[in-house]
């Protein structure tokens, strides 16, 4: 498939690297495994989210195949004029069915992040938008609320 445009890129490395030194390398709370563009097998769907997280607790090791079976905790994705409506209309419903608990979206163009969080409470579940932010706005958002980080290093790098 494309490369991602550079705005892309840098959101999603960046954004990597914000949760993923806190959660994944030891460096803040831990306890989950952060991904870039793992490939979730998810009822008989195939999807690649820009980044992954998956609680230790459900998941204590990464799995041998290059796949993974168990939907993950946490998706974000980085959206792209291309991308934006499979993004919304054909993933988000898929990560709600399989019961992912929390999903962001990134909009480098806005410059916004999307902060959704799964509602289980009827029979369908689906998505309640918890928070949008902007620009430089600080991040503290579940599941990674115990660390706050600046929305506008995933624009500028810094």
């Amino acid at each position: 498939h494309p490369r991602p445009a550079p705005r892309h890129a840098l959101a999603y490395s960046v954004l990597g690297g914000n949760i993923g030194g806190a959660y994944h390398w030891g460096e803040g709370p831990g306890g989950w495994w952060i991904l870039d563009e793992p490939e979730p097998h998810l009822g008989g769907d195939v999807l690649v989210p820009d980044l992954a997280g998956w609680r230790r607790e459900r998941m204590p090791s990464l799995p041998e195949a290059a796949w993974f079976e168990l939907a993950p905790d946490w998706v974000c994705e980085i959206l792209t004029p291309s991308t934006a409506r499979v993004d919304r209309v054909l993933k988000m419903p898929i990560y709600a069915r399989e019961g992912v608990n929390h999903l962001w979206l990134v909009d480098p163009e806005l410059q916004t992040l999307e902060v959704y969080v799964l509602d289980t409470s009827h029979e369908k579940p689906h998505w309640l938008l918890l928070d949008s932010l902007e620009g430089d706005a600080p991040v503290r958002q579940p599941p990674f609320d115990a660390i706050e980080f600046s929305l506008g290093s995933l624009w500028d790098g810094g």
